[in-house]
């Protein structure tokens, strides 16, 4: 029998335009932004079932990230918090996120290849809400 002491499903760099920053011209025209997520989940089931409603859905990770990320905002800290929230409400079984968002190339005055945001969180659900 195996024993996993721990698991985890995530999407890496997944490349989406959108429209956040505090300059007019960044959410006029947006820009693009790379997103990876590793959440901490129990994928034992699905290693015995090979049963998709076992696990959860990259897919559908996917979908809550892209809906948060239409949503324009100012600073990345907001976008990823708001990401993170979603994620935990939609999943609630998920112990833990690991969430980086990096804006390609941002207006600073110097060639970049990203800087952005990344949060660690643990799922206590006897602490409040982000």
């Amino acid at each position: 029998m195996l024993n996993i002491r721990h698991s985890s499903i995530y999407l890496n760099e997944v490349r989406i335009h959108a429209r956040h920053g505090v300059m007019p011209q960044e959410t006029a025209v947006g820009a693009d932004f790379i997103v990876s997520l590793r959440v901490g989940y129990d994928i034992s089931r699905a290693i015995r079932t090979d049963d998709v409603d076992d696990t959860l859905s990259y897919a559908d990770m996917l979908a809550v990230i892209q809906r948060e990320m239409e949503i324009p905002s100012k600073l990345l800290e907001h976008v990823a918090g708001r990401i993170a929230s979603a994620l935990l409400k939609t999943f609630p079984d998920i112990t833990s996120i690991d969430l980086s968002i990096t804006k390609v190339n941002p207006p600073m005055g110097a060639e970049c290849h990203g800087a952005g945001v990344e949060i660690h969180l643990i799922n206590d659900k006897t602490i409040g809400d982000i």
